[in-house]
């Protein structure tokens, strides 16, 4: 008897791919690989998948983008150069040197840092999100390794959640093999910092329940939604196919709201309402539709916070949605940017440039490693005008994925994912360090660009394998209409038109 093997055709792309989904699903697993080694093993990966990209798949409007992020690139090699530099171009050197040369009376080479060196070092944390964009636009310019890229980062964070939660539940003083320090009331998985597990969790119930309502449209009739008959189309699809999306994102949803992060759990409830729209947005009712799901998805928000976000809501009632500390913060980083406008403190340094600019209001316990609000803490430490260039990197990006929700027919759950945890990931870091953890970062980095891939129209016929252009296949709606309007159209032809069409 012949043991039949299906032929694994070789292919450059399948390293890169592999790679990929491997960083994506293992990221956050490292206590969110905060950590030096953590950081320099995902960027040796990604590095190692960028050689391997393929790039067949790539068009105009991926080039591009590319070459946006190549400007970024650009702006922040020179930025490092006049922070590590002994003799930087145009930056002029910290005071703090020579106070510190005067006091100690022995000559100390100046830096435009605060701290020599130390941009250096901060460099694997912004080098891995770009690695994982640009992976995620080249390989995932393929729809097909796009969508697997979203099932992995959704069942990954489905096992996360699961994790976070059972541990939770039988041992809740410990993270992994470590002893947990902080946060013992609240589940943060695999994280160390409750509000970056909340919006991790967060995100992947958003993708969850992008996945469930694609699938359950899919068994619904071509038409728009009408409510009475709404029912009766549901209870037609067979349980057993859509339970598992429901559970992830049910388990996904359970983690979040046992966080216990005010700006965690609010941002994401909005992202999933908002999300929850743009997709059916086509199918509701015109006029009153769009008004009538954002007016519902925000009743089940709030009943959502009554019955699973207990602690949450008393946090709210107590504290607002940011504590006064942080607001404090704020303004002393502000005072930070305005003594250090172009070149900042140097990267990595907000640590040691904080502590002269500390409000008297804050208390005096603590180190504030991070500025609890990354574009505030990005421009003390690398200047506006750096700052400035990444923030309209994220505005193009914004747009892109926008054109992608709103102008592409097939796979829009793609763009619309990655355009609804970016929107998340964005305002959730202006309260908070999200996309300063690589484990939060990395897999969603890679998420945007696989939603900058798939956001422009793939309707183009692409290029045989003997190099001849192919043409799309147009629907039978699409070809059968001008026929029925040709004079002599008969039924019978009709309906040989129509055989003809399926057997396509």
């Amino acid at each position: 008897m012949r043991l039949w093997l299906p032929k694994i055709r070789w292919s450059w792309s399948l390293p890169a791919t592999f790679i990929l989904f491997f960083v994506a699903a293992g990221a956050p697993f490292p206590f969110g690989s905060t950590n030096d080694l953590s950081i320099t093993f995902w960027c040796l990966c990604l590095g190692i998948a960028v050689i391997f990209a393929p790039t067949r798949d790539l068009r105009t409007h991926h080039l591009w983008l590319l070459a946006g992020i190549g400007v970024i690139v650009a702006a922040y090699a020179f930025v490092l150069h006049e922070q590590l530099s002994d003799h930087p171009w145009v930056a002029p050197f910290q005071p703090i040197w020579k106070q510190a040369s005067d006091l100690l009376g022995v000559p100390i080479a100046p830096s435009a840092s605060i701290v020599k060196n130390e941009a250096f070092f901060a460099l694997g944390a912004p080098l891995a999100n770009i690695l994982a964009i640009v992976l995620g636009i080249t390989v995932c310019a393929d729809r097909t390794r796009a969508r697997r890229l979203l099932w992995v980062i959704a069942i990954s964070g489905a096992a996360y959640a699961l994790y976070g939660v059972a541990s939770f539940l039988i041992e809740p003083t410990m993270i992994l093999w470590r002893d947990k320090t902080a946060y013992l009331g609240s589940v943060t998985g695999t994280f160390i910092n409750r509000n970056t597990a909340a919006a991790y969790f967060g995100s992947a119930a958003v993708i969850w329940m992008l996945l469930f309502q694609e699938d359950v449209r899919r068994r619904l009739p071509e038409r728009h939604i009408e409510w009475r008959p709404l029912s009766l189309d549901l209870r037609a699809i067979p349980p057993k196919e859509i339970l598992p999306q429901l559970a992830c994102f049910l388990i996904c949803l359970m983690a979040m709201f046992m966080t216990g992060s005010r700006a965690g759990v609010g941002l994401s409830l909005l992202a999933m309402i908002v999300a929850f729209t743009l997709f059916l947005r086509k199918d509701l009712p015109p006029r009153t539709g769009i008004w009538i799901s954002l007016g519902a998805g925000l009743a089940v928000a709030l009943g959502l916070l009554q019955l699973l976000g207990g602690r949450v809501s008393s946090r709210f009632d107590s504290q607002g949605l940011v504590d006064e500390g942080r607001v404090e913060a704020w303004k002393s980083t502000l005072r930070i940017v305005a003594d250090n406008p172009w070149f900042g403190t140097g990267m990595g340094t907000f640590r040691w440039a904080f502590p002269p600019y500390r409000s008297p209001s804050i208390s005096i316990s603590g180190i504030w490693d991070f500025a609890h609000s990354t574009p505030l803490e990005l421009a003390s430490e690398v200047g506006i005008p750096m700052a400035l260039v990444v923030a309209l990197g994220w505005a193009i990006m914004l747009l892109v994925l926008a054109r992608g929700v709103f102008g592409r027919r097939r796979d829009v759950i793609i763009p619309l994912s990655a355009a609804a945890t970016a929107t998340l990931s964005l305002l959730h870091s202006c309260l908070d360090f999200t996309l300063q953890v690589p484990g939060y970062s990395i897999p969603f980095f890679a998420l945007f660009g696989a939603g900058l891939a798939q956001s422009f129209s793939s309707r183009k016929g692409r290029a045989s394998a003997d190099g001849s252009a192919t043409a799309p296949r147009e629907s039978s709606a699409t070809v059968a209409q001008p026929c029925a309007a040709s004079p002599g159209f008969t039924k019978r032809s009709r309906l040989k038109q129509l055989l003809r069409l399926q057997s396509f």
